[in-house]
């Protein structure tokens, strides 16, 4: 079939010349950055196949759109719908690729909880670790605590293995791509050798904040608006609440969202105002609108003018109420370092975790949060925006 036969198509060489090459960079930017999702723990990555191709071609008929450029849906249509397919397929073939993949852990330091995960095994002694890479039969990887007093024969065999193409990792980096958290035991400096998370995306970050609130502002108003009419229909009290939360580098700031709860009085003591501040499953404080309003996370809108303001980014660590904020940092050791970034309307913690209430919960969190501090990129912030969708789409997650 000539091109001529599809229709909608320009004749003109040069027009369908240029439309190709817009068809091929929108596929090669999905593929990549699939292919930099994949790199992140918990990345549902065949979930995300339609949104990040969706986006791609959606550039693409925005930008002619706005260049008022005639576009050919029928090339078009057929292109996106073949790199779709195209995606999933290698992706999925990506996904459950080397079933039988397995890797080695050398025994000594903090190895042992890897050892519980599927195909890691244990090496016995350093000769069966030299007849492994002798005999090629290491699909993996070999894992060892790069910390701990090895010994000069296991040294002088990793480095065997380096330099035989074997890759050899330290076993946090694994336990961390593995878990998607960071252990607290010691703070983590990122992959630059500092605790400051990346400093040049911390920039970029908050110009990309505030262009998006007002690029979104003709679209949140009218919602804004219209939640606003209904809590007001569903009973008495403000459509705003405000609070006290702790936020960048350890400042208070007044948090908005729209009121879900009925308003009570609460004692005047700290511990009944920690309590107060923790919501739990089936709180009987929720009103009607309310509860959908949780559920669907719209009632976290109005944080948009947290952001305008610098005090909130839409990614982040959650913020705390002032009295839990108080109440962790006294239990927890490292917890003031999760301020170290702005908090946000969502984030790591929140999209693979959910709601928290008491300590144990709030160790589990911290790790997630720390995870997004040491990894802190515009990569992991565009899975967290997709995985928060399907939080949205579905109903759970975070309250």
């Amino acid at each position: 079939m000539s091109w001529s036969a599809i229709r909608g198509i320009p004749l003109d060489t040069s027009a369908n010349l240029l439309w190709l090459s817009q068809i091929l960079l929108a596929n090669l930017a999905a593929w990549f950055v699939i292919a930099k999702l994949r790199s992140y723990s918990r990345a549902r990555i065949l979930s995300y196949v339609l949104p990040v191709n969706s986006i791609a071609f959606g550039a693409v008929i925005s930008a002619n759109a706005f260049l008022r450029t005639s576009i050919p849906w029928s090339l078009l249509l057929i292109c996106a719908a073949s790199s779709l397919a195209i995606s999933y397929l290698v992706t999925a073939r990506i996904r459950h690729a080397n079933p039988k993949m397995r890797h080695f852990v050398v025994p000594g330091g903090n190895v042992g909880r890897l050892l519980k995960q599927a195909g890691f095994l244990s090496l016995g002694s350093p000769r069966e670790l030299d007849d492994l890479i002798e005999s090629k039969l290491i699909s993996g990887s070999i894992v060892a605590d790069l910390h701990h007093e090895q010994g000069d024969e296991w040294a002088r065999l990793l480095a065997k293995a380096a330099l035989r193409g074997v890759p050899v990792y330290h076993y946090r980096l694994i336990e961390e791509a593995i878990t998607g958290e960071v252990r607290i035991s010691h703070l983590r400096e990122n992959e630059l050798g500092s605790l400051i998370p990346n400093i040049p995306y911390r920039l970029a970050k908050r110009v990309i904040d505030v262009a998006s609130v007002i690029a979104l502002a003709p679209f949140l108003l009218p919602a804004l608006s219209l939640i606003a009419l209904l809590i007001k229909l569903d009973g008495r009290g403000p459509i705003l609440f405000y609070q006290k939360r702790l936020g960048h580098r350890g400042e208070y700031f007044k948090m908005v969202k729209f009121r879900t709860m009925h308003e009570r009085s609460v004692e005047d003591s700290d511990d009944a105002r920690r309590l107060d501040a923790v919501t739990r499953d089936g709180d009987d404080r929720i009103t009607r609108v309310g509860r959908f309003l949780r559920k669907t996370r719209l009632d976290e809108l109005p944080q948009a003018w947290n952001i305008l303001k610098g005090e909130m980014s839409w990614i982040g660590p959650r913020p705390e109420a002032s009295e839990l904020a108080n109440w962790y940092e006294e239990q927890i050791p490292f917890y003031a370092y999760r301020h170290i970034v702005r908090p946000g309307i969502t984030g790591w913690a929140q999209v693979n975790q959910g709601h928290v209430a008491d300590v144990d919960e709030v160790h589990a969190k911290l790790r997630l949060d720390f995870y997004y501090i040491k990894n802190l990129s515009l990569w992991l912030d565009l899975l967290i925006a997709l995985k928060t969708i399907r939080v949205v789409l579905g109903g759970i997650g975070a309250k």
